[in-house]
């Protein structure tokens, strides 16, 4: 397989690495680059552990590195600072210092917890991501936001650390449920609306198969592409957050029992309605949007009240000043920041 390197020009540059068996250059990446890390701590969580720890381990160990293995249980409800703390306290424990690094194994959630606790401990140290899940690597391994979430919203509590190094298998993939492969392509479906019709036809081509690597690889290189021009979100960035206002007040009043790219694949059905209650979409556009996200498995109306899905929004980190940034389509392959009272989110969660 053809692997692909996609260079991320933020303010600490690296690369990400895309294809089959790239994990196997992860020890090999941080001995060329890291030469005085005495340590790697691998955190990853209890599902991907039991899948890839041993092998991850032993890769890095057969490397020459010494390995330690901090594992949390599974799920995004550890994604809280009582898990961070525990998180920071272990490398404590573990005696790690500002030359060592952290390596994320894992999906989103272990990416914001390892992140985090990487950018914050002994004032930040490097970390490393090696994502598992579809999410992840299109998506939250890259661009450098890492966070917590808190019973008052989602992500509130956090920090902007990029990582050295992103490596992108797609054999991690294989051994995916079939409903995290669906959470994974509720961000592709995004990257096709933000800015990439042609991908948009292929999904609505074929709706229900598996990525290929080349578009993995397609929607890391959208995301670097806007996070080189706007490392912390002043801007265009905030375009990367189509569908998910309404997608993380879905998640919140779900006790996050919603996956995220579920979420937002339903977050992406409520902007698209909007835009066109707005003017901004033609409806035959979000009609096209909302088929697609229909044919794919998703759901494309809340369960919840539009009253309570707006007072969630409201708490959302992007809400300020009585209004909220909702980002909307304004045709397949392009979408705009547009600046909304918090009064009129009810009837735009309709």
């Amino acid at each position: 397989m053809n692997n692909e390197t996609i260079h991320v020009a933020t303010g600490v540059p690296y690369d990400v690495f895309v294809g089959g068996g790239v994990v196997a250059e992860v020890a090999k990446f941080i001995t060329e680059n890291f030469p005085k890390a005495a340590k790697v701590a691998v955190v990853t969580d209890s599902t991907v552990d039991r899948l890839h720890g041993d092998r991850t381990v032993r890769l890095l160990e057969d490397g020459g590195l010494r390995v330690e293995r901090v594992v949390f249980p599974a799920g995004e409800k550890s994604k809280n600072l009582e898990t961070y703390a525990e998180l920071v306290r272990s490398l404590a424990a573990l005696g790690f210092s500002r030359k060592d690094l952290v390596v994320a194994l894992g999906g989103g959630v272990t990416g914001d917890m390892a992140g985090f606790a990487a950018a914050t401990y002994m004032r930040k140290i490097d970390f490393i991501q090696v994502p598992t899940s579809l999410l992840a690597m299109v998506d939250s391994s890259v661009g450098g936001k890492t966070a917590v979430d808190t019973p008052e919203g989602k992500n509130l509590v956090g920090a902007f650390h990029q990582p050295r190094a992103v490596f992108c298998d797609p054999e991690f993939l294989e051994t995916l449920p079939e409903s995290w492969r669906l959470d994974g392509m509720g961000e592709v479906v995004k990257y096709g609306i933000l800015g990439d019709a042609d991908l948009f036809a292929r999904l609505e081509a074929k709706p229900l198969e598996p990525i290929a690597t080349a578009d993995i690889a397609r929607c890391i290189a959208m995301k670097r592409d806007v996070v080189s021009r706007d490392e912390f979100e002043t801007g265009e960035r905030k375009t990367l957050n189509l569908g998910h206002t309404f997608g993380h007040a879905i998640e919140k009043l779900s006790a996050f029992s919603i996956t995220h790219g579920c979420a937002v694949a339903t977050g992406l059905a409520m902007a698209t309605r909007a835009a066109v209650k707005l003017g901004a979409l033609a409806p035959e556009e979000g009609a096209r949007i909302e088929a697609l996200l229909g044919a794919m498995g998703y759901e494309t109306r809340s369960r919840y009240a539009a009253a309570d899905l707006a007072k969630a929004m409201g708490g959302d980190k992007k809400a300020a000043g009585g209004s909220v940034d909702l980002i909307l389509p304004v045709a397949v392959g392009k979408c705009v920041i547009r600046p909304t009272p918090l009064a009129d989110l009810t009837e735009l969660c309709k």
